[in-house]
């Protein structure tokens, strides 16, 4: 694809009509549910569990929708100490790293859920860097030799590397909220390298190549998941506010898919990503696995299969016009 052809190809996509807004009751239910005493003691027990209905959830969706504003001050506060109290500030990769009796389910945070808290305090209002400021240096720290990252601890020992969409997407947005950085950079580079929509090409983490089909659907809410729009405005977004150049052969697979798949300009939820998955719920004063996890009224009411998506027709929209003005930067080769 040539860069003339990159140019046609964003102009013919339609300009879109406006969209429904988000249903009013689904986002007020949310908020009550975060200024809750319920809640709070939900955050003090643990800051992540249970899928998909604890508070990190409501939290991360609000954000996603434009909506961070309705989350409330006291929330904010609670979830920030409560990540600052989290046992273990390191992701434990060799042995002795993580002291006897560790549980790693509820002890120890990974990349993409650090990725995607930080950037739900940051549009809160929260300095991370100052509040938490183990967060960004664990992002150099576990960031591998591709620029990717991965939340099994067991790639980081193994002879290749053996890195992770999911694991990078999440810290690489994150960071577009601070200067540039070697870090941001380099899992640019690694989005670059995969050309959006490529899985590994490793054999200790071989399943990424069967997740990677699924990444052509675009799924809402993203959670810590990824997709190619996802990656698509990552990438674009650094190359903008970074002021980086970025080549059209990483760009040219994910944007004449999105393209084709909404001509109109308007962007149809094809992926429910978090279906299918099971959580830990915590009865009768200990946690249990559950094969099912859980739900709440605002996640219901935007991820119907083939419904619109306000979101995410916004975000289409916005990466078109950020692509042609790097593109007329010189910034597209």
């Amino acid at each position: 694809m040539t860069v003339a052809e990159l140019q046609r190809t964003l102009r013919a996509v339609s300009s879109p009509p406006s969209l429904p807004p988000i249903d009013e009751a689904a986002l007020a239910s949310s908020a009550r549910y975060l200024a809750s005493g319920a809640a709070i003691e939900s955050v003090e027990r643990d800051v992540y569990w249970p899928k998909w209905d604890s508070p990190w959830w409501h939290m991360l969706l609000l954000f996603e929708l434009d909506e961070a504003h309705r989350i409330p001050e006291r929330m904010v506060e609670t979830m920030a100490a409560q990540l600052d109290r989290q046992p273990l500030h390191i992701f434990p990769i060799h042995e002795g790293e993580a002291p006897p009796g560790t549980d790693p389910s509820h002890q120890v945070m990974c990349h993409c859920a650090l990725g995607s808290m930080h950037q739900v305090l940051t549009a809160c209002g929260v300095d991370v860097a100052a509040a938490l400021p183990w967060i960004e240096p664990w992002f150099d720290r576990y960031q591998m030799a591709d620029g990717g990252a991965s939340c099994d601890e067991t790639a980081y020992l193994s002879a290749e590397c053996a890195s992770s969409m999911v694991a990078t997407i999440a810290p690489l947005e994150a960071m577009l909220a601070r200067p540039p950085s070697p870090f941001a950079d380099r899992a640019a580079g690694f989005l670059i390298d995969r050309q959006l929509v490529n899985g590994s090409s490793s054999q200790h983490n071989a399943e990424e190549q069967t997740a990677a089909l699924s990444w052509p659907n675009v799924s809402f809410p993203r959670f810590y998941f990824y997709d190619v729009l996802r990656g698509l405005s990552a990438l674009v977004k650094w190359a903008t506010v970074h002021e980086r150049a970025v080549p059209i052969a990483a760009l040219a697979p994910a944007l004449a898919h999105l393209a084709l798949a909404f001509p109109d300009g308007v962007v149809r939820v094809q992926r429910q990503a978090f279906i299918d998955t099971g959580t830990r719920l915590h009865v009768d004063g200990r946690w249990q696995r559950q094969s099912r996890a859980l739900s709440f009224q605002l996640l219901e009411a935007t991820s119907v299969l083939g419904a619109p998506s306000a979101t995410l027709t916004r975000r289409w929209t916005h990466t078109r016009r950020e692509l042609l003005a790097l593109i007329e930067a010189g910034r597209v080769a």
